[in-house]
């Protein structure tokens, strides 16, 4: 495994990539208060894809893992996570790969497939339903948990979760509240109707987060759903039946 840094807009990322570079590859996006580390090594998608012959490139999105953590709002628009995905792509010298992003990830991944469709082959969609248009709830007591002494000063049951997420992972607090105020930028039904690559939605029947999977899948032109069944949103990441089907669709012919 190959693992270093690389450079966007002044900020110093963390990556890694793992396999040959004559495979298909795969850039793993993660979602937010994660890490390469939580969302792709530990529940062991990286493993998974390269046993089953994919090239797994993942890196630490801005304010997250061990990359920079600028602590401005607008350091965290989708659009310029997206272009922090370009740029490791070109750093490794990858002209195009399957964007895999799950939760933000996957919102970073809607926007990099608009942005430059030629570089996208097709996309996974983890944790991300419909609320890539509509929405996925109001998440100002996110960022007001984050911003919080401690937990014990956190009443909101969402805001408690993440913020023992971000307490566990140790993440930036600050940042993190920083990235959650701009990162959930939401597509509109039209661009999402843009987007023409082959694209596997996975959600759990028990994820209160993503918004309902088939909604989002009726406004792509080409698009399949897989309900993770009995998962919520922290679950369904690693699940067996999720890398099953995931590497049957990266094998599906374009």
């Amino acid at each position: 495994m190959t693992t270093g840094t690389f450079e966007n807009e002044g900020l110093k990322l963390a990556f890694l990539d793992e396999g040959e570079e004559d495979q298909p590859a795969v850039l793993l996006v993660h979602g937010f208060a994660s890490s390469m580390r939580v969302n792709w090594i530990e529940p062991g998608w990286v493993q998974t894809l390269t046993e089953a012959g994919f090239r797994a490139i993942a890196f630490d999105h801005r304010g997250h893992g061990k990359s920079d953590k600028p602590r401005d709002p607008a350091a965290y628009t989708p659009q310029k996570m997206a272009s922090d995905c370009f740029a490791l792509l070109d750093h490794l010298g990858v002209r195009s790969a399957t964007f895999f992003g799950y939760s933000m990830g996957a919102r970073v991944s809607a926007f990099a497939a608009l942005a430059e469709p030629q570089r996208v082959e097709r996309l996974v969609l983890g944790g991300l339903g419909i609320g890539l248009v509509s929405g996925v709830g109001d998440w100002d007591p996110i960022a007001e948990a984050l911003r919080a002494p401690s937990l014990d000063d956190v009443d909101h049951p969402r805001g408690r979760m993440f913020r023992a997420f971000a307490d566990r992972t140790k993440g930036d607090r600050l940042a993190l509240a920083a990235c959650i105020e701009t990162s959930r930028d939401e597509l509109t039904e039209a661009e999402v109707g843009r987007i023409g690559q082959k694209v596997l939605i996975g959600v759990g029947t028990e994820d209160d987060i993503a918004g309902a999977p088939e909604p989002l899948a009726a406004l792509l032109p080409n698009a399949e759903v897989l309900a993770i069944e009995g998962r919520d949103h922290m679950l369904s990441v690693g699940d067996r039946r999720f890398k099953q089907r995931v590497i049957a669709f990266l094998n599906t012919p374009s």
